[in-house]
């Protein structure tokens, strides 16, 4: 996309069942980029966790057969609690082999005025923002320097996804940029993926990860946590 400077222009669509995609871009360094397609979660999700602090607690609820997750890695369809940690294979382009330890550590509830920004105008009206935030631990022995973990989705509490916002560029309220130089064995980072709650009425209460493996799996469940 061209820096140079422009009006702000977006589309919504249906890339699966309740998820919205919207694109376009923001002075030329700040982009809505349509959301992957994702198998839709057969997950419930919990009760309103807007503002849903770090509470890690120990154990890990039983999960679906491996079905091609390497052995002592999360199983897809595993449930766990906000601030528990699920350990992931990671790959990304041509970096392969990585192991991360991922967690979600919040779920908070923003303000509809954060996506002024974007100026998406009526698509977005009486739609909430959600903020799924997770931090990511390289665990493996694959340098992951400059590699991006996404593929994380809101889930609402009856189980069904909440719309997603891909942003490209800088937005502060939501910052999720690629993992930096240097991110080998022990090294840790933040991330952050934004959800949109259709009502003010409707929580996002849950979050999905749905990478590589687990979105190739003929069963289609990701790593559910609520």
């Amino acid at each position: 996309m061209s820096n140079t400077r422009r009006a702000t222009t977006a589309v919504i669509g249906l890339a699966v069942a309740g998820t919205l995609t919207l694109t376009g871009c923001k002075n030329g360094n700040e982009e809505l980029a349509p959301a992957p397609s994702a198998p839709a979660s057969s997950a419930p999700a919990g009760g309103d966790q807007s503002a849903t602090p770090a509470t890690p607690d120990a154990g890990q609820s039983s999960g679906a057969p491996a079905g091609g997750t390497p052995a002592g890695m999360a199983k897809p369809g595993q449930t766990f609690k906000i601030g528990e940690t699920a350990t992931v294979p990671f790959d990304y382009g041509k970096t392969k082999g990585g192991t991360i330890a991922l967690t979600v550590t919040a779920i908070e509830q923003g303000n509809p005025s954060d996506l002024d920004v974007f100026k998406l105008g009526d698509q977005v009206k009486g739609k909430v923002p959600y903020y799924i935030r997770y931090s990511v631990k390289n665990v493996g022995t694959v340098d992951l320097s400059f590699t991006t973990v996404g593929h994380m989705k809101g889930l609402l509490g009856d189980g069904s996804e909440a719309g997603k916002l891909s942003v490209i560029g800088k937005f502060d309220k939501c910052p999720n940029d690629s993992l930096p130089k240097g991110f080998t064995n022990g090294q840790t980072a933040t991330g952050c993926a934004v959800a949109l709650a259709p009502s003010a009425e409707t929580k996002v209460s849950g979050a999905e990860y749905w990478g590589n493996p687990y979105n190739s799996l003929s069963d289609g469940k990701g790593l559910v946590w609520k």
